[in-house]
């Protein structure tokens, strides 16, 4: 048997009064009542009869002001308050202000301002098994209050079990970095996981009635126990990528150098000559070390 759709509750609209009006006539209640009691009183003294109804009606007066009281509640902006009439839902009021309901009705008050959930540092592996340090910060507020109040035991501490789950997720689903072609890695792609990991809170979260505003990385790291090794393996991949360059450089230097001699009929050189002017070009431009050169007072061929 399917109870998914039994256990769902939905937020609707309390019927509650103004706490002004009803401030008004607990008043006059009150003052009804005092001089329905001392009234007779003070006239038994002067020796009218004793009007034993009208202090019946004065103390169902003070009956109804002391009943009338605890109906009383404000709200302050973004602040809502779900009411509860003997375990049944009665509704929840949002408008701010000064209101009245039910004196019987329980009121749980629920904050509906954005919050940060700033994730502690978890300890997870990648999907290259990696060990990585990852963490996040989630905004979030409560989208229905009902669902917060009835469909979760603690809505605050699902965000936050739910929040770290999906970072778990989210960091054995992408490559710390160095992925294939195209892929997206937890490093290069910060805006797409971002999305991804909003989507995945929001799809987890919508089950308490919150909306997740933003999800952001905000700690990414290797493991200790690795990140020596994955520094020098970076270092080593920045090397071999920069030494790329360098002798892509050279060789277009090279190849333009001896273009533009053939080209303006500078010099002709045969292949040892020209074989022997790469090599020194490339050792000039691919060197570390300064190059000192050696001028040749004598003919090219001697």
């Amino acid at each position: 048997m399917n109870t998914s759709s039994d256990t769902v509750n939905r937020e609707v609209p309390a019927r509650t009064a103004s706490g002004w009006v009803m401030l008004v006539i607990t008043i006059l209640l009150l003052a009804a009542g005092l001089y329905l009691i001392f009234h007779p009183i003070v006239m038994l003294q002067r020796g009218a009869p004793f009007a034993f109804k009208q202090i019946i009606a004065g103390l169902i007066c003070e009956f109804a002001f002391v009943l009338l009281l605890p109906g009383f509640f404000t709200l302050t902006p973004n602040q809502a308050a779900v009411l509860i009439l003997f375990g049944a839902y009665q509704g929840t009021e949002r408008h701010s202000g000064f209101h009245w309901t039910n004196p019987f009705n329980r009121k749980l008050r629920i904050s509906l301002r954005a919050r940060n959930l700033n994730g502690d540092k978890l300890k997870v592996n990648d999907k290259r098994g990696n060990p990585i340090e990852i963490a996040a910060v989630v905004v979030w507020r409560v989208e229905d209050s009902a669902q917060a109040s009835f469909d979760v035991d603690s809505y605050e501490s699902y965000v936050q079990i739910q929040s770290e789950s999906a970072v778990r997720h989210l960091a054995s689903s992408y490559a710390y970095d160095h992925g294939e072609d195209n892929e997206v890695t937890l490093r290069s792609g910060l805006d797409e996981v971002a999305v991804a990991l909003r989507n995945e809170l929001t799809e987890r979260l919508s089950k308490a009635g919150v909306v997740v505003e933003e999800a952001r990385l905000t700690h990414l790291a290797y493991a200790p126990e690795i990140a020596s090794a994955m520094l020098r393996r970076q270092q080593a991949e920045a090397v071999i990528a920069a030494r790329h360059k360098i002798v892509h450089g050279a060789v277009s230097m090279v190849d333009m150098a001896l273009r533009e001699l053939a080209e303006k009929q500078v010099i002709a050189l045969d292949e040892e000559r020209k074989a022997a002017m790469v090599s020194n070009l490339l050792v000039v431009l691919c060197g570390e070390a300064e190059v000192h050169p050696v001028v040749n007072a004598g003919t090219l061929y001697t």
